[in-house]
């Protein structure tokens, strides 16, 4: 079982939340009584603006405090010394809270839950003096809110560019958000649809992560290209250009991150549609990417839930789409068909496991269509 309980409790007394940890570190352990002692006094506050702190996703940086609301979006920065230790705050919309993935040195990962509408965050004390990387990566959807960072206090943080050049971009629905897959805090069916959220282990992010690539997520719950489950009434190019993917809100300047390959992944909400209709929208929706990323990789993906009778459908609406972008003289539109179904999760999503077997297939895909 890659997750264990840890507890840390938050800036304010009584407030607490769950660490989920690979290696279960108890070392994450602080409170308000303790902070003093647990957080070094003499660690600098960081400017939140430093050059060196790499924000990647989907952030506004429009107030006092960078903050984001899309799935995957990520900061990662390097420091020097053994303690660090920052503040996140929770939106906490409707009461629902927000999970985060806190990964160390590239290797030590822990799913955080947040539980307060502030919670500190320390690292753990037995790091060494020397240099460590940090990545904080948002594990839940734009619907259950933003995060927002408000403080980093670190001894130094170190200079040096950590991620690479290459960049991919994933358009989803909950399949690509990483819903349903990992029941490490709670069970599917005994808690809420967006506890078992797990971006950073889904399949864009394995992927990008393999490939040595940045990643962004572009991906709704319940979102089609026609049609959107779950009662709601908005598609995919409705929300595609807000900097929270919702209908309402400031747009997404999308000369920030220009990505190498994209690829989209929608049809599962949508269902069996008018072949006309469907096969229109996700054409009009290629043009729309291609107003902000005319020279992007684009590659049309089958649903990985997507039961045969689906599947087949859609290979053919797809089919249909990459020869008519061809036909109008977009060559660099193609298609990739997943050879299984992936329904291990709740409510038949891909759970954590399945997520890495997408992931060994589109790897395989990207590494051959990009030759990296």
């Amino acid at each position: 079982m890659r997750t264990k309980y840890l507890y840390i409790l938050g800036l304010v007394i009584g407030m607490h939340f769950s660490a989920l940890g690979q290696n279960g570190n108890s070392n994450f352990i602080s409170s308000a009584a303790s902070q003093n002692q647990n957080c070094e006094s003499d660690l600098a506050s960081v400017n939140l603006s430093n050059e060196n702190i790499e924000y990647i996703g989907r952030w506004d940086f429009s107030g006092q405090c960078p903050k984001v609301w899309a799935p995957g979006a990520y900061l990662r920065f390097r420091f020097k010394g053994n303690s660090c230790w920052f503040i996140i705050e929770d939106e906490n919309l409707w009461g629902n809270h927000n999970f985060i993935e806190l990964v160390i040195d590239n290797s030590i990962e822990n799913r955080i839950r947040l539980s307060g509408k502030l919670d500190t965050i320390s690292l753990p004390t037995n790091l060494d003096s020397g240099e460590h990387t940090v990545l904080i990566c948002k594990d839940t959807e734009a619907g259950i809110g933003y995060i927002k960072i408000k403080e980093i206090h670190c001894a130094a943080i170190m200079p040096g560019k950590l991620s690479s050049e290459r960049k991919i971009e994933c358009i989803g629905n909950s399949i690509t958000c990483g819903m349903g897959s990992d029941e490490s805090y709670k069970k599917c069916g005994t808690s809420e649809w967006y506890d078992q959220h797990n971006a950073y282990m889904a399949y864009g992010l394995r992927t990008a992560r393999r490939l040595n690539a940045q990643w962004h997520l572009t991906s709704v719950s319940g979102i089609g290209l026609v049609h959107s489950c779950c009662g709601s009434s908005t598609e995919i190019p409705e929300v595609f250009h807000r900097t929270s993917l919702g209908i309402d809100g400031k747009n997404w300047d999308f000369d920030k991150y220009i990505p190498d390959v994209l690829t989209i992944c929608l049809g599962q909400n949508d269902g069996i549609q008018d072949s006309t209709l469907f096969c229109n929208a996700y054409v009009n929706f290629i043009k729309l990417i291609r107003t902000y990323y005319p020279e992007t990789q684009i590659v049309c993906l089958t649903s990985p839930m997507g039961d045969k009778t689906l599947n087949d459908v859609l290979k053919k609406y797809i089919n249909s789409v990459v020869e008519r972008r061809k036909s109008e003289g977009d060559n660099k539109v193609s298609k990739y068909f997943f050879k299984k179904r992936y329904i291990r999760g709740c409510g038949t999503h891909p759970n954590i496991d399945d997520h890495a077997l997408i992931a060994d297939e589109l790897e395989i895909e990207l590494r051959k269509l990009m030759c990296w």
